[in-house]
């Protein structure tokens, strides 16, 4: 396993924010893409990376919601695209190649979490369609801009989400096992934090680098849609009130602390030479050993990301099974 799979330490950690962790980075003329840039953790991620200087282009399947949320951002960017409709994801990335311009900083923030069983119209599990192939597909597309930024980093939200299960390639799609919703989300972001391992493999020798990051729980966005309020208030992450319980030793956090560890990947000085590696609370998340996996299991408190989402062996799997099913439409 990568020796780079350890805490640098990076002097932030849970509670730090977006603000902290950008402080003194000058993104000017630098080009970043936020997949989910117009809600949640990725409306805070577009927005501080626009604050720093960079050039920010939003994505998005609901244009008018998207403007009205990004209306605080001056300058940013707003392009139609569906990450469960490949020939959106191909026009937008045609446009955006056509324009020239190099692409610096990719964040892969869109997602959605625990739904019903619901299939796309290739007859994938929408989770994994959304979750993973979508921008695998974005990134294949997007590769001569990635490149010609000499310099290049993608940030993959996966999720400690992972601890739900791996990637199951005898039936990604739950054709025979029975399915489950967080199954089937846990799958997807492991298959998040294999995407950025082998991405990061692939790309290193022309300039391009990649990293996974699990934010924390931030409970006041969209993600939670598909659970039972009551379970949700069970959990203990919302008080009596219906808000949300911050508490980021925990990893309850802010929407500015939850998307502060993806800011600091694609832009901190602290990581360069670095990649394919899994991060958390503003660092790099250390390997769950036998001798760990007990209290991590046990402990929201305990960093770490389990082996099975950084393995090499199934991060090059990963890759050729994706590219099999992007092409097979």
């Amino acid at each position: 396993m990568s020796t780079a799979q350890q805490p640098l330490p990076s002097g932030f950690g849970a509670a730090s924010t977006t603000e902290e962790v950008i402080k003194g980075v000058d993104l000017t003329g630098k080009v970043a893409i936020v997949t989910g840039g117009y809600s949640g953790i990725g409306l805070e991620t577009a927005r501080v990376l626009r604050s720093a200087g960079a050039e920010v282009v939003v994505p998005a399947r609901d244009l008018e919601r998207a403007r009205a949320a990004l209306k605080d951002v001056p300058g940013a960017e707003v392009e139609y695209l569906d990450l469960l409709d490949p020939g959106s994801i191909d026009a937008f990335a045609e446009k955006f190649l056509a324009s020239g311009r190099p692409l610096h900083i990719l964040v892969n923030s869109a997602g959605i979490m625990a739904t019903p069983l619901t299939r796309d119209a290739r007859g994938y599990e929408v989770q994994f369609a959304t979750n993973h192939l979508g921008h695998f597909q974005l990134v294949r597309r997007l590769w001569p801009a990635l490149v010609a930024a000499d310099g290049a980093r993608v940030v993959v939200v996966s999720s400690r989400g992972i601890r739900f299960g791996g990637v199951d390639f005898d039936d990604l799609h739950f054709g025979h096992r029975p399915y489950e919703p967080f199954v089937a989300y846990g799958q997807s972001k492991t298959a998040n934090a294999l995407f950025a391992v082998e991405l990061d493999r692939r790309g290193r020798a022309e300039g391009v680098r990649a990293f996974a990051v699990h934010p924390g729980i931030i409970i006041d966005t969209g993600l939670i849609k598909h659970l039972d309020p009551e379970v949700v208030r069970a959990s203990g992450t919302v008080d009596e009130d219906g808000r949300p319980v911050i508490d980021p030793e925990r990893q309850w956090k802010t929407v500015q602390q939850g998307a502060a560890t993806g800011v600091w990947c694609a832009a901190s000085p602290q990581l360069a030479g670095l990649g394919g590696v899994f991060c958390e609370n503003c660092d790099v998340s250390p390997l769950v050993t036998p001798e760990t996996e007990a209290a991590w299991y046990e402990s929201e408190q305990t960093p770490g990301v389990l082996p099975y989402a950084v393995d090499p062996e199934a991060a090059a799997r990963l890759w050729e099974v994706s590219e099999g099913l992007i092409t097979a439409r």
